[in-house]
């Protein structure tokens, strides 16, 4: 008897609790909802990193159910990663890199490279905003001025405080437009180039035929931005190094940028891409490994393309610098490029347009031409070789140039890359179509048909979108660009992702004045968290599940790359859409509009738009006061 009256009390005391317990977490939510009743947030607890290898969802639920009869997943929830981990680059982990003990060379700039974390090692959480975050100021204003609070790293303002690439005022970054190399702005600077090269107006864009433009150790991307204006188009790209939020302000201020490095493996994208490439004090040396980072410039300048330099070794007389510019201007000699201006801070090479140089050198110059089974448009992964582009032929362990084949494959001896000057080359079928089996009017069908459905994306996003609303867009699955093509007329850029395994695709991409890289969407991206507004995923989740990997982690590393209020618009199979809908309450995402194929051409495919939410921890809150 006294057992089962002290049960029974002890029930009571339990039950008493509970009773508290609900209670006290009513009154929570009741007191942060109404405290932050506009801003559309749901409040997590600021701790709750999901421990690596345990698991979120049920044990039968590790395919995207695409099979017949499966029912699909049963979801549970989504984890909050850490407030730490608010700008994790899952590819780009220094604390990954140093708990794996991986054995890289510092010199060669591996610990910058892409080192990606196997599956049981992944944060499957939802990545936070950073305390008293906000909705990132439109387009074009953003190009001037950023909140602080979405990027509070101010360090580089202070280090860079007297060559104006960044000021702070009150809550907000000011961006001048200066640079290490142009003080006074990038407009200046970037006019008095196109001076040094006798272009009309001062205008760089040569009336069109200069669009594509790599800037490597681009800094916050100041002079990628000044060269929109003139309908130039740069990939602007940087490693997360010691300053390492240089791309996170790019994009933030709504800039094409790209995280990346000039290491060991090759650039990912194709040979022959940008008619211009830049590098203003950008701490590469050049000389190393003969010069291996240059070679690796060479093969992305198109035929007659143009790098520009600003650094001491153009103009410093003391020794060392005398000594770089000697050795440099010898390399780039017997690469065949020569100056084409030189003046002040500057010079400007240009590569040949011709093969008639390559011809001419002699036996054995390093360095060598390379082999004709050697493919420049492989770049996934791809060590950098020391080689020129021009195809050659391998005879008894020499390097001989077969005239015949590079005339065939490459006849720039008259019209140059064959590209029309932009806007036309954006419509007009480029060349290397016929590389890819596609003739003329396959692509103009292409052109109309991604014409038709942005129309349409547009029509569904209406009652949620104004002019601007969007400014980062990816394309996913980019295939020719006709999808960033039809957007020519909507005032954003367009990152154009080609599959590593599929045909490469953005080669075309390029030649259409586009820009895009190759990616594996069984990894994480490249870039920051909260960097684009829309996201464009057309049947990227069949394709990587015809590779085994998860829809899951694709869904997860699709919310850390959208910005809060971003949309997403996934086109699929029906049972995608419906895999895609389940997960929507976890990852607080809501759906904006679905619609079913309304053309033969597009199959049995259905598209859903979603938003993302803002959602903010507790942490966050605390930010907002």
């Amino acid at each position: 008897m006294m057992r089962g009256r002290s049960d029974g009390a002890q029930k009571k005391r339990l039950l008493t609790s509970v009773c508290i317990v609900a209670v006290f977490l009513i009154f929570l939510y009741v007191f942060f909802g109404s405290k932050n009743a506009g801003v559309s947030a749901l409040e997590y607890g600021s701790r709750s990193l999901r421990k690596l290898g345990s698991s979120y969802l049920d044990e039968s639920s590790v395919k995207l159910g695409l099979d017949d009869g499966e029912d699909g997943v049963i979801l549970k929830s989504f984890p909050v990663c850490d407030d730490r981990h608010s700008e994790l680059i899952p590819c780009l982990d220094r604390n990954l890199i140093y708990q794996m003990r991986l054995n890289l060379d510092l010199s060669l700039m591996e610990h910058y490279e892409r080192h990606c974390p196997l599956p049981e090692r992944r944060y499957n959480c939802l990545i936070p905003p950073p305390p008293g975050y906000k909705i990132p100021i439109k387009w074009p204003k953003s190009r001037d001025e950023v909140w602080k609070a979405n990027i509070p790293h101010t360090h580089l303002a202070h280090e860079k405080s007297d060559q104006n690439w960044m000021v702070v005022k009150g809550d907000k970054i000011h961006f001048p437009g200066g640079g290490t190399h142009f003080h006074y702005g990038a407009d200046k600077y970037i006019a008095s180039i196109a001076n040094m090269l006798n272009f009309s107006n001062n205008n760089l864009n040569n009336q069109g035929r200069l669009r594509t433009v790599l800037d490597v150790g681009c800094g916050v991307a100041s002079f990628g931005g000044y060269l929109l204006s003139s309908d130039i188009i740069a990939m602007s790209l940087a490693p997360n190094d010691v300053h390492q939020n240089q791309i996170q302000f790019a994009l933030e201020r709504g800039i094409p940028a790209y995280l990346g490095v000039l290491g060991t493996k090759r650039l990912p994208y194709p040979s022959r891409s940008f008619e211009f490439a830049h590098c203003s004090r950008c701490r590469i040396d050049w000389l190393q490994r003969d010069g291996i980072l240059l070679l690796e410039l060479d093969r992305l300048l198109r035929p007659g393309g143009y790098f520009a330099y600003s650094s001491p070794e153009a103009y410093a007389q003391d020794e060392e610098d005398l000594r770089i510019w000697r050795e440099m201007s010898a390399l780039v000699g017997r690469m065949c490029w020569r100056i084409a201006a030189k003046r002040n801070q500057t010079v400007i090479w240009q590569k040949p347009l011709t093969n008639d140089c390559y011809l001419e050198r002699e036996p054995c110059t390093q360095p060598p031409l390379c082999r004709p089974d050697d493919d420049p448009d492989a770049v996934w992964g791809v060590p950098i070789k020391c080689i020129l582009l021009p195809y050659c032929k391998f005879i008894t362990g020499t390097y001989l140039l077969a005239k015949e084949m590079v005339v065939a494959r490459y006849d720039h001896k008259t019209r140059g890359s064959g590209l029309a000057p932009w806007p036309a080359r954006l419509t007009t079928p480029p060349p290397c179509l016929v590389d890819f089996g596609y003739s003329n009017e396959m692509f103009e069908k292409d052109l109309e048909l991604w014409r038709r459905r942005v129309d349409n994306y547009w029509s569904l996003l209406s009652p949620k979108i104004s002019s601007d609303t969007i400014r980062n867009v990816m394309d996913m699955k980019a295939n020719l660009g006709s999808f960033a093509a039809a957007l020519k007329d909507k005032d954003v850029w367009v990152m154009n992702v080609v599959p590593e395994d599929g045909p490469k695709t953005v080669k075309i991409v390029y030649d259409r004045g586009l820009i895009g890289t190759v990616h594996n969407w069984c990894e994480a991206f490249s870039t920051y968290p909260r960097t684009y507004d829309l996201l464009h995923a057309w049947t990227v989740f069949s394709d990587i599940e015809r590779k085994g990997c998860s829809g899951e982690d694709l869904l997860l590393e699709m919310d850390r790359i959208l910005r809060p209020t971003g949309f997403a618009i996934i086109r699929d199979k029906q049972p995608v859409i419906e895999f895609v809908k389940k997960y929507l309450p976890a990852l607080h995402w809501e759906t904006v509009a679905t619609a079913d194929s309304n053309s033969e051409t597009d199959g049995d495919e259905v598209v859903i738009v979603i938003q993302k939410k803002l959602w903010l921890t507790s942490e966050s809150f605390r930010g907002t006061d």
